[in-house]
């Protein structure tokens, strides 16, 4: 072994432990910026030791593509807090393809040079299906996290015998390169079918159920990222993506268990393709109020609970919350946040949208840890969330979230829910929340309204 690569092994194995920090830091919010800083050294470190390498002759493509990611990565890296979901779909997809176009690389590589094993044949096949039905179907996560694709389950009959009968086609066309993989003819047909099996894997998804998708695809594209490292031999690659695959993995395990439904249930089940009543939402009525009124309940409250969903993120309301929940503790009353684990659209998106507008994190409180307190609770105030406080979880069986674990905002004295329209979510469901007895609807953009509310609290006015 060159002095190269010993510097390059010492490199992977300094970069290893730095990944597994970074996860372990990862939860807890003290240790986040330190989890962050690991991340990066180990990526640095990582890079680092590949470019060491003796069989890397020119640099010039390596800068190309360098410079091609750094002019992608910087607007990428620039979006709004609210555009994430969709940009970690990108990511994911990204990631699947790069898989897919090593593998591709490496099989017609090892095939004119007569180096294709069977062992190395399978572990391509694999990294090629994995990574490829994580690029599609990260595409199409984006796109409905965005909502360029209809967020509805879109179904159509016998849709998973055909999507199961293209994965096994694509698997079994793998199989038979394994055993002759010079049947080169079959490795398009591949390629092509896990690309459509990626698509037809998400298409049949409600949006409810994207935050626990994006999981499951950070777990596919760790796999991809195992196989990988087998077909380079890098043992750093395989480490990496296996830590990669089992944290999403166990991530969307949780996930699952928050909304009491099995991982095949969300991944076949079409969520959101039932509304939970025969009655017309418009029938009904509501009663709403004035930031006036709101600002006096909130005054007048011994505690009130605010609990953040989409629609505080979309109109990066987050700041105003902050401004009203200083004005609220200095009038002595106790102000605290309920985190519903699948809120908003990706794993932690309102924990890293209250953090961002500086909320002190003991204020933050877990589903299971709230729920106790709310009939206690003078006001909860909802702003922009809706299935993980929809009381039909627990009270209507043919609704879809029934069983689903819900933040029991219906239970406290006072209700206020701040809401542009009376449109249902993101899963389309109506929500019966809206039409309780003690809840008092607040229309409009939730900055606004927050701002509103906290200029008659002040006294500046309000309307």
């Amino acid at each position: 072994m060159t002095s190269a690569e010993t510097i390059a092994e010492i490199c992977y194995l300094a970069a290893a432990p730095c990944f597994i920090l970074a996860l372990r830091w990862m939860s807890q919010p003290e240790t986040a910026r330190r989890s962050v800083a690991a991340g990066v050294t180990g990526m640095l470190l990582a890079v680092g030791g590949t470019l060491l390498h003796p069989e890397i002759v020119t640099y010039k493509w390596i800068a190309i593509a360098a410079a091609a990611g750094i002019a992608l990565g910087i607007p990428l890296a620039r979006v709004p807090l609210t555009a994430v979901p969709e940009r970690t779909g990108l990511s994911q997809a990204f990631g699947g393809f790069a898989a897919g176009l090593v593998g591709t690389a490496k099989y017609y590589l090892w095939l004119g040079e007569g180096q294709l094993t069977s062992f190395r044949m399978a572990v391509i096949a694999l990294e090629v299906i994995l990574g490829c039905l994580t690029a599609t179907g990260g595409l199409m996560a984006a796109g409905k996290l965005a909502e360029k694709i209809t967020t509805r389950p879109v179904t159509y009959a016998g849709q998973n015998i055909v999507s199961f009968v293209l994965l096994a086609v694509a698997a079994g066309l793998g199989g038979w390169l394994v055993i002759d993989p010079t049947q080169s003819w079959a490795f398009p047909i591949i390629i092509a079918l896990a690309l459509i099996f990626g698509v037809l894997l998400i298409l049949p998804i409600g949006g409810a159920d994207m935050p626990t998708v994006i999981s499951f695809l950070n777990s596919y594209a760790g796999l991809s990222a195992v196989a990988m490292g087998f077909v380079l031999e890098n043992k750093l690659l395989i480490a990496a993506g296996a830590l990669d695959g089992a944290s999403g993995f166990v991530l969307s395990l949780i996930m699952c268990k928050a909304m009491n439904r099995s991982v095949t249930n969300v991944l076949f089940g079409a969520f959101g393709s039932v509304q939970t009543s025969t009655r017309v939402a418009d029938q009904r009525t509501v009663k709403s109020a004035t930031a006036t009124d709101a600002a006096e309940l909130l005054t007048n409250a011994d505690s009130v609970v605010i609990i953040p969903g989409y629609g505080m993120a979309v109109a990066q309301a987050q700041h105003r919350v902050r401004d009203l929940y200083d004005q609220l503790t200095k009038r002595g009353v106790d102000v605290k946040f309920a985190v519903h684990p699948v809120a908003g659209r990706m794993p932690g998106h309102m924990n890293v949208l209250l953090a961002e507008a500086d909320i002190p994190y003991d204020r933050l409180v877990e589903m299971d840890d709230i729920n106790p307190e709310m009939p206690q609770v003078s006001v909860a105030l909802v702003i922009g969330a809706n299935d993980v406080v929809n009381p039909a979880a627990r009270t209507d069986e043919k609704s879809p979230i029934y069983g689903m674990p819900i933040i029991d905002a219906d239970k406290s004295h006072t209700v206020l829910a701040i809401k542009r329209s009376m449109n249902p979510g993101f899963a389309g469901i109506d929500n019966e929340l809206y039409y309780a007895n003690n809840t008092l609807m607040l229309f409009g953009d939730a900055k606004q309204v927050i701002g509103d509310v906290v200029k008659a609290v002040t006294g500046e006015g309000g309307h």
